[in-house]
């Protein structure tokens, strides 16, 4: 199916707090085709769960979205009211959260969360159906003995079932978006890629398109067709995943893939980090939020926000002003 099923357009998200005003998101874009994955990606703080909460109306105050556009199947759903949000959420986007354990109801059998899940969407559903429905999802996500699984809690089941029984939750109602908030963060790294694995099973089956927010590059590189890479609520870097991996340009996105462990490298060789402290977003720097912990800092990094332009094919973009005066001197050679 060609055209855009989610577009964010400078969106903007701020959380008003006692000592001041945190620019959590500050005038992001990216689109999302059918049958995409993109992954989300940046380290803690950079935005990436509060973009994610702000798309499904999520946010807890103090946090507000202060500006920008979220189009749905060309429908801006900032606009929509409490009943539309509802509608919309769960049945034509869903998301899964970071800690199975605290988003199911400790009190509430899998199965009653199941069919709870499909009803709220479908009142006409008789509890024979719902039952079955919920039952045919957990099979789905590669739980045995489904039946028996329908009547237990959650503290009956492992992480990694309960990650799982998460999933057919937010599929049972066959959205067209699922938006998947660093979902193996709390698993063990074999439970972790059994995840990743029936993910990409599902999608195949499913074409679903995918928000996938993780801070784990592995992962993205097993799972994504492109890439947005976050820093301080900015985008730094767009673009297909092969160019991200193998061709980055932006030095923040650089620097995350060298302090990756690689598996062909000497063992005796060290992870380079990243130099630096994140950004303190109560008193942001002025210009490129990346620019105090970049090793190609300038005098203009320091003054000026730079512009995400095209640095190559496949829409790869980049905010940095290497880009932007490497761009203007081909222009003047031409």
């Amino acid at each position: 199916m060609n055209g855009k099923l989610l577009e964010v357009k400078n969106l903007q998200v701020s959380f008003f707090t006692s000592v001041g005003e945190v620019k959590a998101v500050n005038g992001i874009d990216y689109s999302l085709g059918y049958n995409e994955v993109m992954g989300i990606v940046g380290e803690s703080g950079s935005g990436k769960s509060v973009e994610a909460y702000a798309i499904m109306g999520l946010l807890q105050s103090p946090g507000r979205v202060v500006g920008g556009n979220v189009l749905f199947q060309g429908e801006d759903i900032l606009n929509y009211d409490a009943k539309q949000m509802t509608d919309l959420r769960g049945n034509k986007i869903s998301m899964i959260f970071q800690n199975p354990m605290t988003c199911l109801n400790p009190v509430y059998t899998i199965g009653n969360q199941l069919s709870e899940a499909l009803t709220c969407h479908n009142k006409d559903i008789s509890k024979a159906d719902a039952k079955a429905r919920a039952i045919e999802m957990l099979e789905f996500v590669g739980i045995n003995n489904a039946d028996k699984r329908f009547a237990q809690y959650p503290h009956e089941f492992s992480g990694g079932m309960r990650q799982r029984a998460m999933i057919a939750m937010a599929l049972i109602c066959d959205p067209k978006l699922l938006i998947a908030d660093e979902p193996t963060t709390a698993l063990d790294v074999t439970i972790q890629a059994q995840i990743i694995e029936l993910m990409k099973d599902i999608q195949k089956k499913t074409d679903m398109s995918i928000v996938f927010i993780t801070h784990n590059l592995g992962v993205v590189a097993e799972i994504c067709d492109k890439v947005t890479v976050m820093y301080a609520g900015h985008v730094m870097e767009q673009g297909a995943v092969n160019d991200i991996f193998y061709n980055p340009q932006h030095p923040y996105t650089r620097g995350l893939l060298r302090s990756m462990p690689r598996l062909d490298s000497e063992s005796h060789a060290r992870m380079i980090p990243i130099e630096g402290t994140p950004v303190d977003l109560l008193d942001p720097p002025k210009g490129c939020s990346f620019g105090p912990r970049c090793e190609h800092c300038m005098k203009i990094c320091l003054r000026n926000d730079p512009p995400l332009v095209q640095i190559g094919e496949n829409g790869h973009l980049s905010a940095c002003w290497l880009h932007v005066r490497h761009g203007a001197e081909s222009k003047e050679a031409k």
